[in-house]
């Protein structure tokens, strides 16, 4: 079977740094090729993950500076690759924005669409306006929401090998994320003065949230109790999450997955969050973590941690494993060929 996979053009896959969807995009990618499938990915020409890539654009761009900027590069690249993508005849085409959808009009091949996004009213009508393309939520509350009949669910999942079981924890808390308000950065601070647990920060600072990180974070930075270490990839993640009691995930908004979630569990740290979304699929309570209200309850759960890091691990490799996502895919991407070719007979039959 030979897949064309196209992802936003915008951050290297596997990222450098920030990039959950193209730390998804890259783990599929490699999982459909170690299964035999014939994969090319579009992104740009900075991305080194080791299957076919094409590119139109070289360089890496991100932030973007501007919604329209935004809008015109998706396009861009977008119409680019699904046509590229026609021309090499493949089995499926698996797109992971929502504007690649409009092309699909415009070529034979079967779409499947995975949905990154939380609920927007727009959106879902926008999607309703294609019935032929395969929809696949990355949770359940995702799902729920979406009125789409052609429609399942498949979590995302990571490579365990690539994380560290850290069995020996030090005495800090982790908050890693993009600093924002929805992520709820601010809260995280607030969580570790109140257990009396130092904090470390890591994540992106978007030029959109400059003010939040100026007036709700920086202030409360002093290199000591409270630090910021920056933007992290693999390899740092590996220490900062391993090495911490506890990820703190006090989350203000409906998270459609939040794959920190699973790279925390993996290096044997629970999850201490707020309710929201997908959280209560991920972080199963008393095992890999802990879900409460405020941020007295979690501040509580911080100072009374007993669970077990290798629990937490395994927890991860029997629920969010890369093999058990990809075989998922495979999955459906094998049903929509074995439905697109009884479609063709049926036609071949009436005529």
């Amino acid at each position: 079977m030979r897949i064309a996979l196209i992802a936003p053009p915008f951050i290297a896959v596997p990222p450098k740094k920030y990039g959950g969807t193209e730390l998804f995009i890259a783990e599929l990618a490699v999982g459909l090729k170690e299964k035999g499938i014939d994969i090319t990915l579009y992104t740009n020409g900075e991305s080194t993950v080791p299957v076919d890539i094409r590119y139109l654009f070289k360089k890496e761009q991100w932030p973007l500076r501007t919604e329209m900027e935004t809008t015109l590069r998706t396009m861009t690249h977008s119409s680019w690759a699904v046509k590229d993508a026609a021309s090499r005849q493949f089995d499926l085409i698996h797109v992971t924005t929502a504007p690649s959808l409009s092309f699909s009009r415009f070529v034979d091949a079967p779409f499947v669409y995975t949905v990154h996004h939380d609920f927007q009213p727009e959106l879902a009508e926008y999607y309703e306006t294609f019935p032929e393309v395969f929809y696949v939520t990355i949770s359940d509350f995702q799902r729920f929401k979406l009125p789409m009949s052609k429609m399942r669910t498949v979590h995302h999942g990571i490579d365990p090998s690539l994380y560290e079981l850290h069995e020996e924890k030090q005495q800090y808390l982790t908050f890693l994320g993009r600093i924002a308000p929805p992520k709820g950065t601010h809260l995280a601070i607030e969580i570790a003065k109140k257990s009396g647990i130092p904090l470390k920060i890591a994540g992106e600072i978007q030029p959109i949230y400059q003010d939040y990180w100026e007036n709700e974070v920086k202030p409360h930075v002093d290199g000591k109790f409270i630090e910021y270490v920056g933007e992290v990839g693999i390899e740092e993640k590996n220490g900062l999450l391993g090495n911490s009691l506890a990820m703190l995930f006090p989350i203000q908004w409906d998270e459609p997955f939040g794959l920190v979630l699973i790279e925390s569990m993996a290096c044997g740290t629970p999850v201490l969050a707020m309710p929201g979304g997908s959280v209560a699929e991920i972080v199963k309570e008393g095992v890999s973590g802990y879900v409460n209200s405020s941020v007295d309850e979690l501040a509580n759960s911080a100072k009374n941690l007993d669970l077990n890091p290798r629990a937490v691990r395994q927890y991860v490799e029997e629920n969010f494993s890369l093999n058990r996502m990809v075989n998922k895919y495979i999955q459906l991407y094998m049903e929509i060929a074995a439905s697109d070719e009884s479609e063709e007979e049926a036609e071949r039959i009436v005529a």
